[in-house]
């Protein structure tokens, strides 16, 4: 090991603090965007849902009305 003992380690040589925090701040911003992307995800998905279902909707009640017109 590079480092005498933990707290040495942890001290880095007087930039733990920084190297920390750096460490934090990505680790923050990667946690952040991952759930940012599965909030869009499932967004994006109920969206495409409920489009898929108007149309379904708008092609039954064209049908329907084809049916009633060749009567």
């Amino acid at each position: 090991m590079q480092f005498e003992s933990w707290p040495v380690f942890w001290d880095m040589g007087g930039y733990g603090f920084f190297v920390w925090l750096a460490f934090g701040v990505s680790f923050l911003a990667l946690a952040g965007l991952i759930l940012q992307s599965r909030v869009a995800r499932k967004q994006v998905l109920k969206a495409l849902r409920e489009e898929q279902q108007r149309q379904a909707r708008i092609q039954a009640s064209r049908h329907k009305q084809q049916q009633g017109n060749q009567q």
